[in-house]
Protein backbone atom coordinates (compact mmCIF):
# COMPACT_ATOMS: atom_id res chain seq x y z
CA UNK A 1 0.00 0.00 0.00
CA UNK A 2 2.60 2.44 0.68
CA UNK A 3 3.41 2.75 -2.91
CA UNK A 4 -0.09 3.36 -3.93
CA UNK A 5 0.15 6.19 -1.38
CA UNK A 6 3.47 7.79 -2.76
CA UNK A 7 1.12 7.48 -6.34
CA UNK A 8 -1.87 8.78 -4.93
CA UNK A 9 0.15 11.84 -3.30
CA UNK A 10 2.23 12.24 -6.65
CA UNK A 11 -0.83 12.09 -8.29
CA UNK A 12 -3.14 15.12 -6.13
CA UNK A 13 0.18 16.74 -6.04
CA UNK A 14 0.07 17.09 -9.93
CA UNK A 15 -3.56 17.94 -10.73
CA UNK A 16 -2.77 20.85 -7.75
CA UNK A 17 0.22 22.16 -9.50
CA UNK A 18 -1.87 22.09 -12.68
CA UNK A 19 -5.00 24.17 -11.35
CA UNK A 20 -2.57 26.94 -9.50
CA UNK A 21 -1.66 28.65 -12.60
CA UNK A 22 -5.29 29.98 -13.34
CA UNK A 23 -6.37 30.06 -9.73
CA UNK A 24 -8.73 27.71 -10.49
CA UNK A 25 -10.20 25.83 -7.80
CA UNK A 26 -10.89 22.06 -7.29
CA UNK A 27 -14.77 21.00 -8.87
CA UNK A 28 -16.66 19.24 -5.56
CA UNK A 29 -18.95 16.54 -6.36
CA UNK A 30 -21.47 15.26 -3.58
CA UNK A 31 -22.25 11.34 -3.74
CA UNK A 32 -24.57 10.00 -1.51
CA UNK A 33 -24.96 6.05 -0.67
CA UNK A 34 -28.20 5.06 -0.29
CA UNK A 35 -26.85 2.55 2.66
CA UNK A 36 -24.35 2.03 5.35
CA UNK A 37 -20.58 1.46 4.21
CA UNK A 38 -19.78 -2.07 2.86
CA UNK A 39 -17.54 -3.34 0.34
CA UNK A 40 -19.67 -2.78 -2.44
CA UNK A 41 -18.37 0.80 -2.37
CA UNK A 42 -14.98 -0.28 -2.13
CA UNK A 43 -14.06 1.23 -5.90
CA UNK A 44 -14.78 4.72 -4.75
CA UNK A 45 -12.05 5.10 -2.57
CA UNK A 46 -10.03 3.04 -4.47
CA UNK A 47 -10.42 5.70 -6.89
CA UNK A 48 -9.46 8.24 -4.43
CA UNK A 49 -6.53 5.95 -3.13
CA UNK A 50 -5.13 5.99 -6.86
CA UNK A 51 -5.18 9.63 -7.28
CA UNK A 52 -7.98 9.21 -10.21
CA UNK A 53 -10.71 11.80 -8.72
CA UNK A 54 -7.32 14.64 -7.57
CA UNK A 55 -5.85 14.38 -11.08
CA UNK A 56 -9.14 15.39 -12.98
CA UNK A 57 -9.37 17.96 -10.19
CA UNK A 58 -12.15 16.78 -8.59
CA UNK A 59 -12.88 16.83 -4.39
CA UNK A 60 -15.28 13.87 -4.23
CA UNK A 61 -17.36 14.19 -1.54
CA UNK A 62 -18.43 10.22 -0.47
CA UNK A 63 -21.62 10.12 2.40
CA UNK A 64 -23.02 7.21 4.12
CA UNK A 65 -27.27 7.20 3.16
CA UNK A 66 -30.14 5.83 5.18
CA UNK A 67 -32.30 4.16 2.08
CA UNK A 68 -32.60 4.50 -1.59
CA UNK A 69 -35.61 6.86 -0.98
CA UNK A 70 -33.70 9.43 1.02
CA UNK A 71 -30.99 9.70 -1.35
CA UNK A 72 -33.02 10.31 -4.54
CA UNK A 73 -35.14 12.81 -2.13
CA UNK A 74 -31.44 14.77 -1.22
CA UNK A 75 -30.24 14.48 -4.38
CA UNK A 76 -33.77 16.28 -5.60
CA UNK A 77 -33.17 18.85 -3.35
CA UNK A 78 -30.11 19.93 -4.53
CA UNK A 79 -27.99 18.19 -1.66
CA UNK A 80 -26.01 15.77 -3.96
CA UNK A 81 -24.53 15.92 -6.86
CA UNK A 82 -25.23 12.39 -7.45
CA UNK A 83 -27.16 9.21 -5.43
CA UNK A 84 -25.75 5.52 -5.43
CA UNK A 85 -28.55 3.86 -5.55
CA UNK A 86 -30.52 -0.08 -6.61
CA UNK A 87 -31.53 1.28 -9.89
CA UNK A 88 -34.67 -0.17 -9.45
CA UNK A 89 -35.65 2.32 -7.26
CA UNK A 90 -34.42 5.14 -9.67
CA UNK A 91 -36.76 2.93 -12.12
CA UNK A 92 -39.78 3.01 -9.83
CA UNK A 93 -39.19 6.96 -8.80
CA UNK A 94 -38.60 7.75 -12.88
CA UNK A 95 -41.74 6.52 -13.90
CA UNK A 96 -43.68 8.52 -11.63
CA UNK A 97 -42.17 11.58 -12.74
CA UNK A 98 -38.85 12.08 -10.56
CA UNK A 99 -36.47 14.08 -12.84
CA UNK A 100 -33.65 12.08 -12.51
CA UNK A 101 -31.60 9.76 -14.79
CA UNK A 102 -30.03 6.74 -14.32
CA UNK A 103 -26.47 7.35 -15.71
CA UNK A 104 -23.99 4.50 -14.76
CA UNK A 105 -25.33 0.84 -13.85
CA UNK A 106 -22.58 -1.33 -12.21
CA UNK A 107 -25.38 -4.29 -11.57
CA UNK A 108 -27.16 -4.85 -14.53
CA UNK A 109 -28.56 -7.87 -12.49
CA UNK A 110 -28.05 -7.22 -8.44
CA UNK A 111 -27.00 -10.14 -6.18
CA UNK A 112 -29.67 -10.29 -4.04
CA UNK A 113 -31.87 -13.15 -1.77
CA UNK A 114 -31.95 -14.63 1.47
CA UNK A 115 -29.56 -16.45 3.69
CA UNK A 116 -30.65 -18.99 5.88
CA UNK A 117 -29.41 -21.53 8.31
CA UNK A 118 -28.38 -25.09 6.44
CA UNK A 119 -30.67 -26.65 9.80
CA UNK A 120 -33.98 -24.83 8.48
CA UNK A 121 -32.98 -23.60 4.74
CA UNK A 122 -35.53 -21.52 2.55
CA UNK A 123 -33.61 -23.37 -0.59
CA UNK A 124 -36.19 -21.81 -2.93
CA UNK A 125 -39.36 -19.58 -3.07
CA UNK A 126 -41.84 -21.57 -1.22
CA UNK A 127 -39.64 -22.19 1.55
CA UNK A 128 -39.98 -19.00 2.56
CA UNK A 129 -43.67 -19.69 3.73
CA UNK A 130 -43.68 -20.06 7.25
CA UNK A 131 -40.67 -18.28 8.00
CA UNK A 132 -39.48 -15.49 10.19
CA UNK A 133 -37.45 -13.08 7.61
CA UNK A 134 -35.75 -10.12 9.48
CA UNK A 135 -36.02 -7.20 7.28
CA UNK A 136 -35.13 -2.97 7.68
CA UNK A 137 -36.43 0.21 6.19
CA UNK A 138 -35.28 0.89 3.30
CA UNK A 139 -34.27 -3.14 2.52
CA UNK A 140 -34.17 -2.99 -1.05
CA UNK A 141 -35.04 -7.23 -0.43
CA UNK A 142 -37.80 -6.47 1.15
CA UNK A 143 -38.92 -3.75 -0.96
CA UNK A 144 -39.54 -6.59 -3.90
CA UNK A 145 -40.20 -9.59 -1.87
CA UNK A 146 -44.42 -9.42 -3.10
CA UNK A 147 -42.39 -9.25 -6.29
CA UNK A 148 -40.59 -13.17 -5.87
CA UNK A 149 -44.28 -14.02 -4.13
CA UNK A 150 -46.20 -13.61 -7.64
CA UNK A 151 -43.64 -14.73 -9.64
CA UNK A 152 -43.20 -18.42 -8.40
CA UNK A 153 -46.94 -18.88 -6.58
CA UNK A 154 -45.94 -18.08 -3.04
CA UNK A 155 -48.32 -16.47 -0.26
CA UNK A 156 -46.56 -13.38 1.29
CA UNK A 157 -49.34 -13.69 3.91
CA UNK A 158 -47.46 -16.91 5.00
CA UNK A 159 -44.08 -15.03 5.61
CA UNK A 160 -43.35 -13.50 8.77
CA UNK A 161 -41.90 -10.06 8.12
CA UNK A 162 -39.67 -9.03 11.33
CA UNK A 163 -39.06 -5.52 10.85
CA UNK A 164 -35.85 -4.72 12.78
CA UNK A 165 -33.00 -2.26 12.90
CA UNK A 166 -30.66 -3.55 10.11
CA UNK A 167 -27.57 -3.10 13.03
CA UNK A 168 -29.20 -5.89 14.82
CA UNK A 169 -30.34 -8.00 11.96
CA UNK A 170 -27.04 -10.35 11.80
CA UNK A 171 -27.00 -11.14 15.73
CA UNK A 172 -30.76 -12.11 15.62
CA UNK A 173 -30.59 -13.95 12.74
CA UNK A 174 -27.71 -15.89 14.18
CA UNK A 175 -29.13 -16.33 17.90
CA UNK A 176 -31.88 -18.11 15.53
CA UNK A 177 -34.56 -15.82 16.46
CA UNK A 178 -35.66 -15.15 12.95
CA UNK A 179 -34.85 -17.78 10.01
CA UNK A 180 -33.17 -15.63 7.36
CA UNK A 181 -32.16 -12.30 6.39
CA UNK A 182 -32.70 -10.24 3.34
CA UNK A 183 -29.79 -9.92 1.77
CA UNK A 184 -27.17 -8.74 -0.98
CA UNK A 185 -25.84 -11.78 -1.47
CA UNK A 186 -22.13 -9.58 -2.02
CA UNK A 187 -22.45 -8.09 1.67
CA UNK A 188 -24.17 -10.25 4.24
CA UNK A 189 -22.35 -13.97 3.97
CA UNK A 190 -18.95 -13.13 3.44
CA UNK A 191 -19.73 -11.91 7.36
CA UNK A 192 -22.17 -14.23 8.53
CA UNK A 193 -20.07 -17.04 7.14
CA UNK A 194 -17.04 -16.05 9.47
CA UNK A 195 -19.07 -16.36 12.61
CA UNK A 196 -22.15 -18.96 12.24
CA UNK A 197 -21.61 -21.73 13.91
CA UNK A 198 -23.94 -23.57 11.39
CA UNK A 199 -22.99 -23.29 7.67
CA UNK A 200 -25.75 -21.21 5.75
CA UNK A 201 -27.39 -21.58 2.40
CA UNK A 202 -28.07 -18.72 -0.01
CA UNK A 203 -31.26 -18.07 -1.98
CA UNK A 204 -30.65 -16.14 -5.20
CA UNK A 205 -33.39 -14.58 -6.49
CA UNK A 206 -32.40 -13.80 -9.88
CA UNK A 207 -32.58 -17.74 -10.38
CA UNK A 208 -36.08 -17.62 -10.00
CA UNK A 209 -37.24 -14.82 -12.37
CA UNK A 210 -36.43 -11.68 -9.93
CA UNK A 211 -33.63 -9.81 -12.42
CA UNK A 212 -33.74 -6.12 -10.89
CA UNK A 213 -30.90 -3.65 -11.61
CA UNK A 214 -28.82 -3.15 -8.66
CA UNK A 215 -25.81 -0.66 -8.04
CA UNK A 216 -25.88 2.32 -9.82
CA UNK A 217 -25.42 6.43 -9.98
CA UNK A 218 -28.53 8.39 -10.52
CA UNK A 219 -28.00 12.40 -11.40
CA UNK A 220 -30.83 15.04 -11.62
CA UNK A 221 -32.00 15.21 -15.83
CA UNK A 222 -30.91 19.10 -15.75
CA UNK A 223 -27.26 18.20 -14.32
CA UNK A 224 -26.35 16.06 -17.35
CA UNK A 225 -26.21 19.68 -18.74
CA UNK A 226 -25.45 22.14 -16.32
CA UNK A 227 -22.57 19.89 -14.54
CA UNK A 228 -21.63 17.58 -16.95
CA UNK A 229 -18.06 17.91 -17.14
CA UNK A 230 -17.49 17.17 -13.69
CA UNK A 231 -19.76 14.25 -13.37
CA UNK A 232 -18.18 12.56 -16.79
CA UNK A 233 -14.77 13.02 -14.86
CA UNK A 234 -15.80 11.29 -11.86
CA UNK A 235 -17.76 8.06 -13.65
CA UNK A 236 -14.07 8.18 -15.72
CA UNK A 237 -12.37 8.44 -12.44
CA UNK A 238 -14.93 5.84 -11.12
CA UNK A 239 -13.99 3.54 -14.35
CA UNK A 240 -10.21 3.81 -13.12
CA UNK A 241 -10.92 2.95 -9.57
CA UNK A 242 -13.32 -0.20 -10.83
CA UNK A 243 -10.24 -1.78 -13.21
CA UNK A 244 -7.80 -1.27 -10.27
CA UNK A 245 -9.87 -2.92 -7.46
CA UNK A 246 -10.12 -5.85 -10.41
CA UNK A 247 -6.15 -5.96 -10.09
CA UNK A 248 -5.94 -6.15 -6.18
CA UNK A 249 -9.43 -6.80 -4.11
CA UNK A 250 -6.91 -6.65 -1.00
CA UNK A 251 -5.89 -2.98 -1.59
CA UNK A 252 -9.32 -2.16 -2.18
CA UNK A 253 -11.03 -3.55 0.54
CA UNK A 254 -7.63 -1.83 2.37
CA UNK A 255 -9.00 1.25 0.65
CA UNK A 256 -12.31 1.48 2.38
CA UNK A 257 -11.13 0.08 5.39
CA UNK A 258 -9.48 3.63 6.34
CA UNK A 259 -12.58 5.29 5.96
CA UNK A 260 -14.88 2.85 7.90
CA UNK A 261 -14.63 3.01 11.15
CA UNK A 262 -15.21 -0.37 12.97
CA UNK A 263 -15.28 -2.53 9.59
CA UNK A 264 -15.24 -6.07 9.54
CA UNK A 265 -11.84 -7.01 9.30
CA UNK A 266 -9.80 -7.17 5.71
CA UNK A 267 -10.62 -10.97 4.83
CA UNK A 268 -14.15 -10.31 4.97
CA UNK A 269 -13.79 -6.64 3.15
CA UNK A 270 -12.08 -8.15 0.58
CA UNK A 271 -14.68 -11.15 0.34
CA UNK A 272 -17.55 -8.37 -0.37
CA UNK A 273 -15.19 -6.54 -2.55
CA UNK A 274 -14.72 -9.50 -4.57
CA UNK A 275 -18.42 -10.93 -5.11
CA UNK A 276 -19.21 -7.04 -6.22
CA UNK A 277 -16.69 -7.10 -8.78
CA UNK A 278 -18.29 -10.63 -10.27
CA UNK A 279 -21.33 -8.93 -10.58
CA UNK A 280 -19.82 -6.12 -12.70
CA UNK A 281 -20.07 -7.42 -16.35
CA UNK A 282 -17.00 -6.39 -18.61
CA UNK A 283 -18.21 -5.16 -21.90
CA UNK A 284 -15.55 -5.24 -24.80
CA UNK A 285 -14.57 -1.47 -25.79
CA UNK A 286 -16.71 0.05 -22.81
CA UNK A 287 -16.17 1.81 -19.12
CA UNK A 288 -17.46 0.29 -16.03
CA UNK A 289 -20.94 0.88 -15.11
CA UNK A 290 -21.98 1.92 -19.71
CA UNK A 291 -25.76 1.29 -19.91
CA UNK A 292 -27.20 -1.09 -22.27
CA UNK A 293 -30.91 -0.84 -22.90
CA UNK A 294 -31.83 -4.25 -23.16
CA UNK A 295 -30.44 -5.22 -19.92
CA UNK A 296 -32.98 -2.18 -18.32
CA UNK A 297 -35.63 -3.29 -20.81
CA UNK A 298 -35.95 -6.38 -19.17
CA UNK A 299 -36.22 -5.13 -15.47
CA UNK A 300 -39.01 -3.15 -16.82
CA UNK A 301 -41.23 -5.08 -18.33
CA UNK A 302 -41.02 -7.27 -15.78
CA UNK A 303 -41.73 -4.92 -12.78
CA UNK A 304 -44.56 -3.43 -15.37
CA UNK A 305 -45.90 -7.33 -14.72
CA UNK A 306 -46.58 -6.92 -11.36
CA UNK A 307 -47.72 -3.40 -11.54
CA UNK A 308 -44.35 -1.88 -9.89
CA UNK A 309 -43.85 0.80 -12.67
CA UNK A 310 -46.50 3.22 -13.55
CA UNK A 311 -46.77 4.66 -16.99
CA UNK A 312 -45.87 3.55 -20.21
CA UNK A 313 -42.24 5.96 -20.78
CA UNK A 314 -39.94 4.46 -23.13
CA UNK A 315 -36.99 2.61 -21.91
CA UNK A 316 -34.73 6.15 -22.82
CA UNK A 317 -36.84 7.79 -20.50
CA UNK A 318 -34.53 6.00 -17.56
CA UNK A 319 -30.97 6.24 -18.42
CA UNK A 320 -28.41 8.15 -19.92
CA UNK A 321 -24.54 7.43 -21.73
CA UNK A 322 -24.37 10.90 -22.33
CA UNK A 323 -21.71 11.16 -19.40
CA UNK A 324 -19.97 8.98 -21.04
CA UNK A 325 -19.36 10.21 -24.11
CA UNK A 326 -17.72 13.52 -23.34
Amino acid sequence: MLATRIKATVLALSATLAILPGLATAETIKVRYSWKLKGEYAAFYMAQEIGAYAKRGLDVSLGEGAGAQAALGALIQGQEDAAVVPAAFALTAISKGMPVKIVALYHPRAPIGVVSHASNPVATPKDLEGKKIAVSVGDTVAAYLGVICKMNEVDCNKIDRVMMDSQVRSSQFLANRVDALTTYLNVDPPLLASISKDPLVTLDFSKFGLVLPGLSIVVKDDAIAKKGKPLSDFLAALDEGVAASRKDPAAAAQAIRMAWPGSPKPDIVQAQVSATLDAIPQLPGRPAGYIEAKDLSVAIDMLKSVGELQGDKPVDAYYSNALFAR
